[in-house]
């Protein structure tokens, strides 16, 4: 139990200490182990559905007290669909081959030296989130299946249901035999908890990974002691090219926008080639308005239809994580390559065509950390790269980029084996 008179720094030691002394049991367990720690927290997901929707319903009452947006509250919620699809998430973690120990390259040097570099955990990773319960699940389970301690923060919106989802991932720890504070959440909402984590923990976290909005991660990236795996925002776009079929261009196009508004793969900015102006642009648009979308379009988009909205520069800058899209004509594929390094955030890019030179060009010269070819942008996810689940999705360019599974919560070592050898 948390001592209520504890001070927020000697919570956050404790809990600390207690990841460093866990990690080496999960670095050392067994495939097997692991995987029956998450099958077991997936069976306590389903038995627990009445409860973790009862506290669902309490975040959602103060959510909508503090007044969260539409697109906040989506996130927020849980529902029997939701839960399943936690529960399916571990079944798909702990189906991944297990990462700790592969063996990623090896050779033998003239000397006889025989040298392998083999995949380890990162330690201990600290993990700092917003309204989005479920991430509870899929980062206690990555983190799990890839041999690191976690400490999970998540917002003060989302509690007490991430209260409840960590009490089925612990209840899958007790099940395998493996240590309760594996996976540990910090027990309050009091905000100098984050300020802890990034700025006095150096010595029990080894990295830092935040998910959520643009401010949340920011900060992190200013604040943090140690190294962290994430991404600013993601402004991502949809490219119709001159040789788009127009059918599969509306259907990406409404996809990728409207599926769900509110997450990182959402597109923001819908390119239209110039050379389809009247063929493809007035059902694009049209289709978009139809279903509630607001469009904020440059002078040719703005023809279309008199209900959009101009454009201003801030725009092709914007994520908007809502039913809102900025449209821009654009000459030819490279100007679109061309606006996207520009305006654009290096997460997720796809372009609608079918000229098979107009999308080698596009998915070589677009330095973006997923770009696609005839698919909507919301395949930005880890579950859909079959990598069970993912933490987010990182823009860096060092470490991991694209969604961050199993193999991206790993690090190396040399393994050096020998038979005597000195060196001269």
């Amino acid at each position: 139990m948390t001592d209520p008179a504890a001070t927020v720094a000697e919570l956050m030691q404790r809990i600390g200490a207690a990841a460093v002394a866990a990690q080496p049991a999960l670095a050392r367990a067994t495939r097997a182990t692991k995987d029956r720690a998450l099958l077991a927290a997936a069976a306590a997901l389903r038995a627990s559905q009445t409860s973790l929707v009862d506290a669902n319903a309490k975040d959602l009452e103060v959510g909508r007290a503090k007044g969260l947006s539409g697109a906040m509250m989506d996130r927020l919620k849980l529902d029997p669909a939701r839960i399943e699809s936690m529960a399916k998430g571990l079944e798909d973690i702990a189906a991944l081959e297990d990462p700790i120990g592969t063996v990623i390259a090896e050779w033998t040097r003239p000397n006889g030296l025989r040298i392998a570099r083999v995949r380890v955990p990162l330690g201990v990773i600290g993990i700092i989130y917003e309204s989005r319960p479920n991430v509870t699940a899929d980062a206690g389970a990555l983190c799990l299946k890839s041999g690191n301690a976690v400490i999970l923060r998540g917002g003060s919106e989302s509690l007490h249901s991430s209260t409840a989802i960590h009490a089925c991932l612990v209840a899958g720890l007790r099940a395998a035999g493996l240590p309760e504070a594996a996976i540990q959440l910090v027990p309050t909402t009091d905000r100098a908890a984050v300020g802890y984590m990034l700025a006095q923990m150096t010595d029990y976290i080894d990295v830092l990974v935040p998910r959520g909005g643009k401010t949340l991660v920011k900060r992190v990236q200013d604040e943090a002691r140690v190294p962290v795996i994430g991404h600013l925002e993601g402004n991502c776009h949809v490219y119709v090219d001159r040789a788009a079929d127009l059918d599969m261009a509306v259907r990406i196009v409404l996809d990728a926008k409207l599926r769900r508004t509110g997450i990182c793969g959402s597109a923001e900015t819908l390119l239209v080639d110039g050379a389809i102006v009247d063929t493809h642009l007035p059902t694009l648009v049209q289709a978009l308005l139809s279903r509630g979308c607001e469009v904020r379009g440059d002078a040719s988009t703005r023809a279309i239809d008199a209900r959009v909205r101009p454009a201003t520069e801030e725009d092709w800058y914007t994520e908007y994580l809502d039913a809102i899209i900025a449209v821009r004509v654009v000459d030819g594929v490279g100007a679109a390559i061309e606006h996207i390094a520009r305006y654009g955030s290096a997460h997720t890019e796809s372009i609608v065509t079918q000229d098979a030179e107009a999308a080698r060009r596009f998915l070589d010269e677009v330095d973006s950390a997923i770009v696609l070819h005839n698919a909507s942008t919301q395949f930005a996810d880890g579950g859909e790269f079959g990598m069970g689940a993912e933490i987010g999705i990182s823009t860096d360019r060092f470490h991991a980029r694209g969604p961050v599974g199993v193999e991206q919560l790993t690090s190396y070592k040399y393994v050096v084996r020998g038979s005597g050898q000195i060196r001269a």
